[in-house]
């Protein structure tokens, strides 16, 4: 890094950056979108609609951008390794635990296994996958789904909590335009690798670990927020992004019917990326500039913040309904289902993040604030 790069990534982290609560707001929006997509097991809605929820999936995608964003957003000079890997730790894995142990009699049975059910046999050996974050290394679906079945993008988010540090030796001297660059690079390689998946499908691209094909998605996010620290303020409205999230999904749904749209089917994902680093920076730009948004909304912010409680609970819930009830015809009386468990899952989730997941961070932060603190009286007294 040449002094001038070092200089200018110095006073950029020290400059402190303020909240950017639409993003939390919108987080709150994809957590549901999940659990639309989640819904469709248990209780699916007639028509198109059904189509349209079966995207829902997408809001992991928005939250693996999200993730990269708000890691750099927030970074700050002077944090060590081991305490930025601490904090993400104790931000995850607290909560993570809970949520395990309320989803394994759900999902998991002593008892010989129905043909067709959704239900596991119990094996400690892959609950321990799930209780170290490993499971999402595995493509079988056995694995892959163990424990909590949600929490396999856990697996995902501890690579990029463990890259983060590292990437951001790379992305810390670069310019705005640099970091621009950065992002195009992670947009090309997303869509590389679709196309070559796509190309090539019995080739070695297949076996690819489900971690490492995610990560541009985060190191787009990474890249966007270092631009935009460095001064980089688009001038995109914020209904233009949250449009294009809206067209990016409509077209996917459209694209099982037209082939002349097959680039949403095949690209989905990728050009959904697109959409999510579009709404990100309009909606932090805006911000930036003093401007306020529905995602604002005090409501909306706290169901934000309780969002990845509920997004750990909600599926669980979900396969519960379907354990006792069975599973319901499509209806438009499945709308009373989806009430009733979206209210389930949103006061599991305020216990879980009002008595587990944040009183916890914030204690096991202090514990490390506090123990690295007697580490440098003690170094200092030393020397």
């Amino acid at each position: 890094m040449t002094r001038t790069a070092e200089l200018r990534a110095s006073t950029t982290l020290a400059e402190p950056t303020p909240r950017l609560d639409a993003l939390t707001g919108l987080r709150w929006w994809a957590a549901f979108m999940v659990f639309l997509f989640h819904m469709e097991v248990f209780a699916p809605l007639p028509g198109r609609i059904s189509d349209v929820f079966h995207q829902g999936y997408l809001g992991v995608t928005f939250f693996f951008v999200l993730s990269g964003f708000v890691l750099t957003w927030s970074m700050r000079p002077g944090v060590s390794k081991s305490t930025f890997y601490w904090r993400r730790f104790a931000r995850i894995w607290p909560a993570h635990m809970v949520a395990l142990l309320f989803a394994i009699p759900v999902f998991y049975t002593l008892a010989p296994v129905p043909e067709g059910s959704f239900l596991k046999p119990f094996d400690i050996g892959l609950l321990l996958l799930s209780v170290l974050l490993l499971q999402g290394w595995s493509a079988n679906s056995a694995v892959l789904f163990s424990g909590n079945p949600a929490a396999w993008t856990l697996t995902v988010e501890a690579l990029f909590y463990a890259l983060h540090p590292w990437i951001s030796k790379v992305l810390l001297p670069l310019s705005r335009r640099g970091a621009l660059w950065l992002g195009v690079f992670a947009l090309v390689w997303a869509f590389a690798y679709r196309a070559g998946v796509l190309l090539w499908p019995e080739s070695w691209l297949i076996h690819v670990p489900m971690p490492i094909t995610r990560v541009p998605e985060f190191l787009l996010g990474m890249a966007l927020a270092w631009a935009v620290r460095l001064g980089w303020r688009p001038r995109v409205h914020p209904v233009l992004g949250i449009a294009a999230l809206a067209v990016v999904v409509l077209g996917i749904v459209a694209s099982t019917t037209r082939p002349s749209i097959f680039l949403f089917g095949f690209f989905g994902n990728e050009i959904f990326t697109v959409a999510v680093g579009l709404a990100i920076v309009s909606l932090t730009a805006h911000t930036l500039r003093g401007g306020r948004t529905w995602f604002d909304a005090r409501w909306q912010v706290k169901l934000g913040e309780w969002s990845f409680a509920f997004y750990l609970v909600h599926a669980t819930v979900i396969y519960l309904a379907l354990r006792i009830f069975g599973f319901q015809d499509a209806s438009w009386r499945n709308l009373g289902w989806l009430v009733v468990l979206l209210a389930c899952d949103l006061l599991l989730a305020w216990v879980l993040h009002r008595f587990v997941e944040h009183p916890l961070e914030r204690r096991m932060r202090k514990w490390k604030d506090a123990r690295s603190g007697r580490r440098r009286s003690s170094s200092v007294r030393s020397a």
